[in-house]
């Protein structure tokens, strides 16, 4: 029995490792995300209720006073405490989670961000109250605290589900069809984002930062991101910018401020600043860069982008060096 006990608590405690962190629906950076854990933990605690009840009937009935009852005094123990008491404690739950369900319907605060789901990445379009065009990004989205950002989401292929646990409930991304939802961040700091609906053979690929900031601090980076991209510095770097013009990398990808304008792809103007490449894959270091240029098929399964395998190794290093400097 000692063997047994410990090996359950050992299980526990590692089970409860992973209620914590930047993707924990019990660590929680928003208010909608606050509403639904509360919902969660009361929740949980009625049926705790019921299942004792019931359960400690059939212990009572069954093992502890295991004698003959008569028949209406029977039906009164089976139909009040198995099924009025669990009817009414499961409806007022109901009710009341009805009652408070996080308001993730409602209109935001003035800024919108347009999300498109892709096989397997994440297009962004940050709109700004009164603004004519967005700002183009992807595979990372930055929000202001305090403010309620409301997002369009989407799907170009097939369905995805968007979801930030720290900061929300999830939302799927249909095809053809748009829906919307709203988040209200409350903490500053990085959370990950996931796609919560299979969508193929890279879904578990499929991952997203999500960096919530003061208001000045997301104004300030917003202006960042609506600018060009900084023209390259250095050699290497140079030759990197000649590089993904010959290999013709402008006709699926956009760096503004340049000749390339493809739509294709994810817009990599500040691709050096984000957090990740590949979507939530690799840090953005220029080794990472020259492993997801060189090996992007092994790396993500069926993603669109060829490898550029052939490349000469110099080529690829210059490429590299180019990419990770677009800040």
């Amino acid at each position: 029995m000692s063997v047994r006990s410990s090996l359950l608590l050992l299980a526990g405690a590692l089970t409860l490792q992973g209620c914590s962190g930047r993707q924990s629906i019990l660590d929680t950076a928003g208010s909608d995300a606050a509403v639904l854990l509360t919902m969660f933990w009361v929740m949980l605690g009625g049926l705790v209720v019921v299942w004792l009840l019931v359960n400690g009937m059939m212990l009572f009935f069954h093992k502890l006073s295991p004698r003959k009852y008569d028949e209406s005094h029977a039906q009164k123990l089976i139909i009040g405490g198995g099924i009025v008491f669990p009817t009414v404690v499961i409806a007022a739950l109901l009710a009341w989670g009805l009652s408070i369900m996080p308001d993730q319907r409602a209109p935001g605060d003035g800024l919108r961000i347009e999300v498109v789901g892709e096989q397997w990445w994440w297009r962004v379009n940050y709109w700004p109250k009164g603004a004519d065009a967005p700002i183009v990004s992807a595979n990372e989205i930055r929000l202001p605290t305090g403010q309620r950002t409301e997002f369009t989401l989407s799907s170009a292929e097939v369905i995805h589900s968007f979801w930030i646990p720290a900061l929300g409930g999830k939302m799927d991304m249909f095809p053809g069809r748009e829906t919307m939802m709203s988040l209200h961040a409350t903490e500053p700091g990085s959370y990950r984002g996931q796609c919560a609906e299979f969508c193929g053979a890279s879904h578990a690929l499929m991952a997203f930062e999500v960096v919530a900031l003061a208001p000045d601090d997301f104004d300030a980076w917003l202006a960042r991101e609506a600018a060009p991209a900084v023209a390259p510095t250095g050699d290497t770097a140079q030759r990197g910018a000649v590089v993904f013009q010959e290999q013709g990398c402008g006709a699926c990808h956009t760096v503004r401020g340049t000749a390339a304008v493809g739509q294709v792809g994810p817009d990599l103007t500040h691709v050096g600043a984000r957090a990740s490449i590949g979507a939530g894959i690799l840090a953005p270091t220029i080794e990472n860069f020259s492993a997801w240029i060189y090996h992007t098929d092994d790396i993500k399964p069926e993603v669109d982008m060829p490898a550029y395998d052939t490349l000469p190794d110099d080529d690829l290093m210059a490429l590299a060096t180019y990419l990770q400097g677009l800040k």
